[in-house]
């Protein structure tokens, strides 16, 4: 009897040690599983949707997909245009003056380079001393490209030809500057594409359309001409033009303007052709202007200069 009892202890009545085992297993199994399933648990499931969560259902795609995505595909803004430049004080248009003879004239935009100008902008006339201007500016600028500076007294005679349209002056730094060979290197560097020289005719011979004559005042103002060293020197030079040479296009603007305007001008008596040649050519901040008219040499001086204001007046907005 008492062995009996004992096999049934070990058959039924007694939990073995396997089956502890198992049972202590499968409850560490199912704690885990609540505290994964707990909110705020660290063992918290980091897929598990959250209610509310706006990612719910789309957990792979990486937070911030869909801002990037509109950042992309929103237009990006476009630049502020720049400002409208002011307007140059001429108005484009067809004279009709009552002028004896041939006239032209152009104006160049020294911002945009535009030129406008009458239909014959392009026919040319002799400079007379309105090269002087050129001619000055080459001597300079070699002279410093030779690393050599002018004496005051050379200054002095650049300023004589400038100011006052010294003739003998004007020859010497002709001859010295190359004579022909200096018109060349005008067309050339400004980019003159009317002009032409006088083989053995001297500068006064040269000739120069308004057209080019605008182009070779923008050739000054941009330092093409005098070089960086001595641009500035010219252009006041040019400003104080004075005497009989002080006529024409800066003349048609108002007292408190003509002094920053930049001048040179040419006048002369073509006897073998009985005509009379004057020529104007300007600078200022926003444009360079040239003038050029021609007419029976009865007229006299007097008349040519006075149509190169009159012409650019003709020209000039209303109101200034």
């Amino acid at each position: 009897m008492a062995g009996s009892r004992r096999a049934d202890r070990r058959g039924g009545g007694e939990t073995s040690p396997l089956r502890l085992v198992a049972i202590a297993v499968i409850l560490l199994g199912l704690v885990l599983v609540s505290l994964r399933l707990l909110p705020g648990s660290p063992f918290e499931s980091a897929a598990a949707a959250k209610w509310g969560d706006a990612g719910s259902g789309t957990s792979d795609r990486p937070t911030g997909a869909g801002a990037n995505r509109s950042a992309r595909e929103r237009p990006s803004p476009s630049p502020s245009p720049s400002p409208p430049l002011e307007p140059l004080p001429f108005v484009a248009k067809d004279l009709n003056l009552d002028i004896e003879g041939w006239y032209a004239w152009s104006v160049l935009d020294r911002r945009t380079g535009e030129i406008i100008g009458s239909k014959n902008m392009n026919e040319t006339s002799t400079t007379a001393s309105m090269i002087k201007a050129w001619v000055v500016a080459d001597y300079l600028r070699r002279a410093a490209d030779d690393g050599q500076t002018p004496s005051s007294a050379k200054l002095a005679e650049a300023t004589l030809i400038i100011r006052d349209s010294d003739n003998a002056r004007a020859q010497q730094f002709y001859n010295q500057v190359g004579g022909a060979a200096s018109i060349k290197r005008l067309i050339s560097m400004c980019k003159l594409t009317d002009s032409k020289v006088a083989p053995d005719r001297g500068w006064s011979e040269t000739a120069v359309s308004p057209r080019d004559a605008a182009r070779m005042g923008n050739c000054i103002a941009t330092g093409v001409a005098a070089g960086p060293k001595w641009t500035k020197w010219l252009l006041n030079e040019m400003k104080l033009v004075r005497g009989a040479g002080d006529f024409g296009i800066r003349k048609a603007f108002p007292a408190a303007e003509q002094k920053q305007i930049a001048i040179k001008n040419g006048w002369i008596d073509r006897t073998e052709v009985q005509e009379m040649h004057i020529n104007c050519m300007a600078i200022a901040d926003t444009w360079t202007m040239g003038v050029m008219v021609r007419y029976p040499i009865n007229m006299g001086y007097d008349y040519g200069m006075k149509n190169c204001e009159k012409i650019t007046e003709a020209l000039l907005r209303p109101g200034i």
